[in-house]
């Protein structure tokens, strides 16, 4: 377990630092990332309110007694490796701080609406001229251009306008139809990914070029750069996938499947695994019938093919099936519940749950990076922080303030 919260940087991104301007999910996610290659990243929130994810609940933090803490659950899960500042940029002593710390600055993330600081004098044209090294990211909702450039964002609204759900959810005429939401917030999630890859992306850039420069992300944009197969079938085959429910819309048998403890994912991508199913279920024959030899053919009879499937799965839980299939190399896993996970062998052979203490907050637990870097490894250093924990801190690593400094800006109200 980390104890150590404030240990010396490490990792790929050791010495790189970052002013983290984010609210909400895509871009915290993305200088999560940044915190976790070893970025020293200091979030920047307001003064007294803080993130709003602080407040995204319930679920909240629970104290060792079992009652709510103030702060969500939802906040722990973007913002290790981070230190918080708070700040009150409309203050112009507020505003003067963070213009110094961009001057000292590698990074600076930011998700306001479309010119918002640069009515502070905080925007990008600001910031590089006081220093023209710094990568400057924006992550909006749609973009710093076109007619939708002024709207908010958030990541469900994205999911409907993107086309994801118009290829979520249950087909028409069957219980439940209509479009569904992914359960997970993925058009933030691929947002803040892209943020961080043009982030580093950048900074091999400066490394080549000495300037820094500006990066315009939106969850609009990223979300349809993961439409995959559901773009490529309309523009240039002109099908709309449309809702496939639990059905892959192009293979068969692929899909949720009836045992007798519950349910189980099988996952057959090509023939030959479909001949290895066949026969771990104990109907080769159906490899050598023309309506499921081929994996077109299967898809034209889905129906068929998954009632036969679901009769020959009876009579086994699934934890036997998810044996004897994989033994017959063969896709498939039950559907697990967070629940499952915590216990899952795979989970706790590969520390995927990383436990972090907090001085206030306690023992918090967040899911592991998924790089796994030979020589360069991820480091679980700072616990997610409480509302302006560090801000003392930071002042004096980066700006060298001393703590009457610090005291005057309290007083003004920078602080």
């Amino acid at each position: 377990m980390n104890d150590k919260p404030n240990t010396p940087q490490a990792g790929p991104l050791a010495g790189i630092r970052v002013l983290d301007m984010t609210r909400v999910i895509a871009g915290p996610f993305a200088g999560q990332i940044l915190g976790d290659l070893g970025a020293d990243v200091v979030k920047i929130e307001r003064r007294g309110e803080g993130d709003d994810i602080r407040r995204i609940a319930p679920p909240w933090l629970k104290d060792e007694e079992g009652r709510d803490r103030d702060e969500s659950t939802y906040s722990q899960a973007v913002n290790r490796n981070k230190r918080s500042l708070a700040v009150d940029y409309a203050q112009p002593a507020g505003a003067r701080l963070l213009l110094d710390m961009a001057a000292k600055a590698d990074v600076l993330i930011e998700n306001y609406r479309t010119g918002t600081l640069a009515n502070y004098g905080l925007g990008y044209e600001d910031l590089k001229a006081a220093n023209p090294r710094l990568i400057y990211c924006s992550l909006t909702g749609f973009g710093q251009t076109g007619p939708y450039a002024a709207r908010s964002g958030y990541d469900y609204l994205v999911q409907a306008m993107a086309g994801v759900m118009s290829v979520t959810g249950a087909r028409d005429g069957e219980p439940g139809a209509g479009p569904t939401r992914i359960g997970v917030p993925i058009a933030d999630t691929t947002a803040g990914l892209f943020a961080a890859i043009g982030i580093l992306a950048a900074l091999q850039h400066r490394h080549t070029s000495g300037q820094g420069q500006h990066i315009d992300v939106s969850l609009f944009e990223s979300q349809m750069a993961t439409l995959m197969n559901t773009f490529s079938a309309w523009f240039n085959g002109g099908a709309e996938l449309g809702r496939t429910g639990n059905d892959h819309p192009s293979a068969a048998p692929y899909g949720v499947y009836a045992v007798d403890d519950g349910f189980l994912l099988v996952a057959t991508f090509n023939d030959r695994e479909f001949i290895r199913l066949a026969a771990a279920v104990g109907h080769p024959e159906w490899a050598e019938d023309a309506k499921f030899a081929k994996n077109a053919a299967r898809v034209a009879n889905r129906a068929e093919l998954a009632a036969l499937l679901t009769q020959a799965l009876a009579g086994r839980s699934k934890a036997e099936w998810v044996d004897k299939l994989n033994a017959a190399t063969v896709s498939c896993g039950p559907i697990n519940s967070m629940a499952d996970l915590e216990h899952d062998p795979q989970v706790i052979a590969r520390g995927l749950v990383v436990p972090m203490m907090h001085p206030v907050n306690g023992l918090i637990r967040t899911v592991a990076s998924p790089l796994r870097m030979s020589d360069s490894p991820v480091e679980y250093r700072i616990a997610p922080p409480r509302i302006g924990e560090h801000t003392e801190e930071v002042l004096q690593d980066w700006l060298g303030l001393a703590e009457a400094q610090c005291a005057i800006l309290r007083e003004q109200g920078a602080i």
